[in-house]
C-alpha cells in the first residue's frame, strides 16, 4: 500500500490509521446538495468559520452510480503521513534533497485506470457537482489535466464546466503552463492540444501539481516531482483515444483535446457568478474559455469521483504544501539560508498568507527580512502578507504566531508594506471598489511583518518553557 501513489491506497490508510476520519452517510443525496452539506458538517476555514481539520467523505449521489469523494487533502498531518519525500521542515537543504530524489514516471501497459472503458463518451454519468445554487452549473473541480511527453508535460488543475456530454469549458489562469501549450498550440497550425484529466489521481501528483514551473530546475519535472514526494515513480499510461499520457493509477481518466473551440460559462447559470473560488467568495464567470473536447472515459472497477468544494481547508492543505516548496526553491543564497521552515496558512486559502521562520546568526540579519519579502513577493504573486518569526514559535500553529505578533512586533514599526505589485482579483480586498471605500492604493501592495526578536536582545527575550518549536 502506498497512499502517495493512489487514491484507493490514500483510502484505504484513513480507514485503517484515522478511521474517525471515514464518513460514509447511508441516504443518497441529490448532486446538487453534496457539497452544500460537506461545507455544513465538514468543512474549515477558509469555507466556514470552523478551525479544523476535514474529515474525508464519501457520498452517495442520487441517480449516480459513482459515489463522490470529498476532504481527502482536508488534515496537512495526513497528507504529510503519506508522503515521505516531503521534508518535515520546508527550508531550501530539505528542498534540494527532495529534488536529488527525484523518480521519473514508469510507463505501463495495463493500467488500473483503465479497467472499464465507457462505449459512449457522456460526461452526465459523472456526479460533477453544483457547490451552491449560484454556480454556473456542474463542475469537475479536481480533475488533473496533463499536456505533453511525461517527463516534461504541463500538470495542474483547473475549474472544468461540464457544457454537455461531451464538452467542458475550462478556466485556465495567464502565465500557466497549460494555457501557453495551448496557445503555442494554435499558433503551430495543429489546431489540437492532446490531453488527459485524471479524477481521484495520485496524491503525489497532485501535491507536485501545485508546485511553481517556474522555480522548477531544468531536468526536473512535476511527474519526476511526485517520484521524490512519493519514495516511489509514479506509474503512467498511453491513452486509448488520443496521444497522451495518463496517470495510471486514477480512479477516472477523461481523455480529449483543446482546439480553438470557445464558450462562455454564463450561458449555464447566473451571467457573473461561475464557482467559489479558494479563498471563500463566490468565482467570477468567465467568457470565451476554450472548450475540452472529450474522446474517451475510462475508469478503475468501482470508481470515487473526487471533488472539492471550492474554498476550505482541503484545498489549502494542497496548495500550501506545494506553495511551501515552492518558495524554498525560489532562492539558493545567504538570504534563503535564514529560512528555517515555511507554512501556508489556511486562512490565506494556502496561498496568500505566508509564515516564514528564520535563523538569525548576526546583528545585519535583522535588516534581511525586507529582502527575502520582496523577492517572495515578485516570484510568487499570490503572496499578500508575509510574517516572519523566530524558530522557537510553531508556524503550523495559527494561535503561536499570533502570540508572536503581539509580543514580539510593534505594527507602526514592524510592519511595512512594498508597493508596485498588480493586485489579485478574486480578493475583494484588492479591487478598485475596495479601494476606493477606503482610499488609496493598497490593492497594489504587499505587506510583511517582523515578529522576530531583534538580534541585540536575543538573551534578554526568550520563552519560559523554550525548545518546543525548535
Amino acid at each position: 500500500m502506498n497512499p502517495a501513489l493512489s487514491v484507493r491506497d490514500a483510502v484505504r490508510w484513513v480507514r485503517r490509521h484515522t478511521p474517525w476520519h471515514w464518513h460514509e452517510p447511508q441516504a443518497a443525496l441529490p448532486g446538487d446538495e453534496v457539497a452544500a452539506d460537506f461545507a455544513e458538517r465538514y468543512a474549515g476555514i477558509p469555507a466556514t468559520s470552523a478551525a479544523r481539520p476535514e474529515p474525508v467523505v464519501c457520498y452517495r449521489v442520487q441517480d449516480r452510480s459513482m459515489p463522490a469523494l470529498l476532504g481527502l487533502y482536508g488534515c496537512a498531518e495526513r497528507v504529510r503521513d503519506w508522503l515521505p519525500g516531503l521534508p518535515r521542515r520546508i527550508d531550501r537543504a530539505g528542498v534540494d534533497d527532495l529534488l536529488l530524489a527525484s523518480r521519473p514516471p514508469v510507463v505501463v501497459a495495463d493500467p488500473p485506470c483503465r479497467q472499464r472503458v465507457y462505449a459512449r463518451v457522456d460526461l452526465n454519468r459523472l456526479p460533477a457537482l453544483r457547490t451552491t445554487p449560484r454556480d454556473a452549473g456542474p463542475y469537475l473541480t479536481m480533475g488533473l489535466v496533463l499536456a505533453g511527453e511525461p517527463e516534461d508535460c504541463a500538470l495542474s488543475v483547473h475549474r472544468m464546466l461540464v457544457l454537455d456530454r461531451d464538452r467542458l469549458a475550462i478556466w485556465m489562469v495567464p502565465g500557466r503552463a497549460l494555457r501557453e501549450r495551448h496557445a503555442a498550440a494554435l499558433r503551430a497550425g495543429t489546431g489540437r492540444l492532446p490531453v488527459s484529466v485524471n479524477i481521484g489521481a495520485p496524491p503525489a501528483a497532485m501535491i507536485a501539481s501545485a508546485t511553481s514551473s517556474a522555480v522548477l530546475p531544468p531536468g526536473t519535472g512535476k511527474l519526476g516531482l511526485a517520484g521524490a514526494l512519493a519514495g516511489a515513480p509514479v506509474a503512467v499510461a498511453a491513452g486509448v483515444s488520443q496521444p497522451v499520457a495518463v496517470l495510471a493509477e486514477s480512479e477516472i481518466v477523461l481523455e480529449g483535446y483543446l482546439d480553438g473551440s470557445v464558450a462562455d460559462e454564463s450561458l449555464a447559470g447566473p451571467p457573473d457568478v461561475s464557482l467559489p473560488e479558494f479563498l471563500g467568495y463566490d468565482g467570477a464567470a468567465r467568457a470565451g474559455l476554450p472548450v475540452l473536447t472529450v474522446t474517451a472515459i475510462t475508469t478503475r472497477r468501482s470508481p470515487r469521483f473526487q471533488a472539492v468544494i471550492g474554498p476550505g481547508r482541503e484545498q489549502s492543505v494542497i496548495l500550501g504544501l506545494a506553495g511551501a516548496v515552492s518558495v524554498a526553491l525560489s532562492g539558493d543564497d545567504e538570504d534563503w539560508r535564514m529560512i528555517s521552515d515555511l507554512h501556508h496558512c489556511a486562512a490565506g486559502g494556502g496561498m496568500l498568507l505566508l509564515f516564514v521562520a528564520v535563523r538569525k546568526d548576526s546583528p545585519a540579519a535583522d535588516a534581511r527580512l525586507g529582502s527575502i519579502a520582496r523577492r517572495i513577493f515578485e516570484r510568487h504573486a499570490f503572496v499578500k502578507l508575509i510574517v516572519f518569526t523566530d524558530t522557537d514559535v510553531d508556524i503550523g500553529c495559527p494561535e503561536d504566531v499570533l502570540w508572536a505578533i503581539t509580543t514580539r512586533a510593534n505594527l507602526g514599526t514592524d510592519c511595512a508594506t512594498l508597493a508596485g505589485f498588480r493586485p489579485l482579483g478574486m480578493d475583494p480586498s484588492q479591487g478598485a471598489d475596495w479601494t476606493a471605500a477606503r482610499g488609496g492604493a493598497g490593492g497594489a501592495g504587499r505587506s510583511y511583518i517582523d515578529a522576530t526578536v531583534p538580534y541585540a536582545l536575543r538573551d534578554r527575550v526568550a520563552r519560559s518553557f523554550a525548545g518546543v518549536a525548535t
